[in-house]
């Protein structure tokens, strides 16, 4: 069954590459600059997993993975964490904030979609 994926990179590039890699598979997508403007996208749509850069302006992945687990909505969907980040440290704050997952970019689609899968 296709899913509804909401996409937070600030990179357009990026969202591109994830928007066709998941289209391939049949989910839906959504997408949003940073994270102020993923909470502002999901106030009109629903997701049924979020996929977020960490380092974008306005507000960063952390932050948006802390406002998103006060949320009803999102308090228990998956929320996977793609960036070029990989120090353990950065990985431990994800997790405390409710990440997830953490994929390391540049990532090869097959093992990407793997991963998405796994979790929904």
């Amino acid at each position: 069954m296709a899913k509804t994926l909401l996409i937070v990179d600030d990179s357009a590039s990026m969202r591109q590459l994830i928007t066709f890699t998941l289209k391939e598979t049949g989910h839906e997508v959504l997408l949003a600059e940073n994270g102020r403007d993923a909470l502002e996208k999901l106030k009109s749509a629903k997701a049924d997993m979020v996929i977020t850069d960490l380092n974008m302006p306005e507000m960063d992945g952390i932050t948006l993975i802390t406002e998103l687990r006060k949320m009803a909505d999102y308090k228990f969907i998956p929320i996977l964490m793609l960036t070029t980040e990989s120090q353990v440290a950065k990985r431990e704050e994800g997790r405390a904030a409710g990440a997830s997952g953490w994929i390391v970019k540049p990532f090869a689609p097959e093992k990407f979609l793997e991963v998405v899968k796994r979790f929904i």
